[in-house]
This record gives structure tokens, C-alpha cells and sequence, in this order.
């Protein structure tokens, strides 16, 4: 089967599930695993180069408001490539291609492939993604045994946790320049690595924030994991947190716990890498009860230690 994946969390599931073979194109932001790299690309951005997250966030707001597209597919690549089967997400409506330009697509290509789209609120919902790609892809057995071991290694982050006698007030920030809280599946791994999310919530969107809820939640760990930012270009905007009224009075700034996590590799992504994102965040918080997570020779950290 000729499997195209339009979004990054989608090629990690169809390669961990042994399809990497099948894989003909990605899009534009897939990176790992690294022979992806060198497989076509089907999308593009629109977002200008060296935009600053104020003006990328101006942007998805435009977007919405407009349905103007932030990302495109390039019709000639993908008509090429004679994909059976197209894996995309109707989750958000600014990290991906539209779900109706994909829609659309399929029904003007000749073979009109399947499209599968990929919807995840919770962790259990990104673990039943693994199912779905692997039914649509007719190989419905691989699945299981992938997911098992995922499902147990959250199990063995959760059964530590329980050793936990204090949960520390947490606050994870999606966005800074305006600040957003974390939402769908993070604030969850948050509970499950032994912390208390103060202001996101399970299952819900992230959202805009008055930097005043921040204050007024006073957390003891402050992590920022900028959806689609390595570490690098997340950090970019420190000095903008650091001019926030009040940010210096933070418990978790006096601490010295504010962490910054490579947010597109991790948090951002529902797919098997979410289990590293809880490996991480309960080493964090709790390095006495959670083993520090193996490191991959070919990655740097995904997380710094700065105020």
C-alpha cells in the first residue's frame, strides 16, 4: 500500500507500526524517524520565514476567522505519488493541512485513496490511533503488541507516582507571546508523572491566557513546551517571559524549576513519543522516585534547566 502521512505524529505511528516501507511522502515538518527525510514532501507553509510567534499567532487567529490555510498541499508532488491511503488529522484546525483541502484531494485523484483522519483528545485516544492507522493500512495485528508496551511503561511512570507524598503545583505553557495554557492529553500526563496541571485541563482545547491566572497559580515546576519549537527557537522568546509582571516572584522561578522542553518533538506530537514526554515530565518532578529516561545518542536533550 502507498502510504502518505500528513502530519508528523502520523509518520512516527506508520513507522513504528513496520510501514516505513510503504511510506511514499510526508510533509514539510516530519522528521523522525530521520529516513523520512528524504522522502517527498507534500505540504508547505505559509507562514513567512522568521515570523515571530506574536505574528504566527495573528495568523492562526486570521485563519480562523477566514479559513484561510496555513499550510498547503503541493497537488503536483501528491498526485505523483499515487497514494492509497492518506493519514491526516482533524484535531486542529491550525497544525495541518484543512480537512476539507485533504477531503478534496481524494476525491480528485484518480484512485481516490482512503483518507484516515486521526482525532485524539487523551492518551487513550492517541493509543487507538495506533489500531486505526494499522486497520486502514491492512495490517490490524501490528498494533497490539506496540501499544501493550507503550501502555505499560505509562503503567510503570503511574505506579511509582503513587509513591508520591506531595504533588507540586504545575503550570505548562503551549505558546508564550500571548501565553497558552496546555490542553488534550498533557495535562493528564501531567497527573500521571506525580504533579498537579493548575490550569489546563484533561481533555479540553489550550486557550489564551491572562498572564494573571499564572500568577494567581504560583507553580512550583513552570515547563514551556511551544507547540511546533525546538528548544532553541522557544527560547528565542525568554526575555518576552521575563517581562511578564510578577514572573520573577514565581515560585517555581525562585526554585530554579523552570524547564524548557523540545515541544515539537514531544508534547505537540500524539504519538508514541508522548510516552517519552511522561518519562521526562516524572523525572522532573520527582527525580528521587523516576529514573532519568534513557538518552538517544543521535538527539540532544529535549529539555533545559534555565530561569
Amino acid at each position: 500500500m502507498r502510504i502518505v502521512s500528513l502530519l508528523p505524529s502520523a509518520t512516527e505511528i506508520i513507522c513504528r507500526l513496520g510501514l516505513a516501507d510503504q511510506l511514499v511522502g510526508v510533509t514539510h515538518e516530519c522528521d523522525e524517524p530521520p529516513l523520512v527525510r528524504r522522502l517527498p514532501r507534500v505540504t508547505r507553509s505559509l507562514i513567512p520565514a522568521g515570523a515571530s510567534s506574536r505574528q504566527i499567532d495573528e495568523l492562526v487567529r486570521e485563519k480562523l476567522r477566514t479559513q484561510r490555510a496555513l499550510y498547503t498541499l503541493e497537488w503536483s508532488v501528491l498526485e505523483a505519488l499515487r497514494p492509497e491511503l492518506l493519514v491526516t488529522q482533524a484535531l486542529c484546525d491550525v497544525c495541518a493541512v484543512a480537512e476539507a483541502e485533504v477531503r478534496a484531494a481524494a476525491c480528485a485523484l484518480p484512485n481516490r485513496p482512503q483518507v484516515v483522519n486521526l482525532e485524539p483528545q487523551r492518551l487513550h485516544d492517541v493509543f487507538a490511533s495506533f489500531h486505526q492507522v494499522a486497520k486502514a493500512a491492512q495490517v490490524p495485528e501490528r498494533a497490539e503488541a506496540i501499544v501493550t508496551e507503550l501502555q505499560q511503561r505509562v503503567q510503570a511512570v503511574t505506579e511509582r507516582s503513587q509513591q508520591v507524598t506531595y504533588r507540586p503545583r504545575v503550570v505548562l505553557l503551549e505558546w508564550i507571546d500571548p501565553p497558552f495554557s496546555c490542553g488534550h492529553w498533557t495535562p493528564e500526563l501531567i497527573r500521571f508523572a506525580g504533579g498537579r496541571e493548575m490550569i489546563g485541563q484533561e481533555g479540553q482545547p489550550s486557550r489564551t491566557l491572562r498572564w494573571e491566572e499564572v500568577i494567581a497559580a504560583d507553580p512550583e515546576v513552570l515547563v514551556i513546551a511551544c507547540c511546533g519549537f525546538d528548544i532553541a527557537r522557544a527560547q528565542q522568546d525568554r526575555s518576552i517571559l521575563q517581562t511578564y509582571p510578577g514572573y520573577e516572584q514565581l515560585s517555581a522561578v525562585r526554585q530554579g524549576r523552570v524547564y524548557w522542553i523540545d515541544g515539537n518533538a514531544y508534547f505537540s506530537r500524539p504519538g508514541p513519543r508522548l510516552v517519552d514526554s511522561l518519562e521526562w515530565l516524572a523525572f522532573l518532578l520527582h527525580p528521587d522516585i523516576h529514573p532519568a529516561p534513557s538518552l538517544d545518542p543521535h538527539h540532544p536533550p529535549p529539555v533545559v534547566c534555565a530561569p
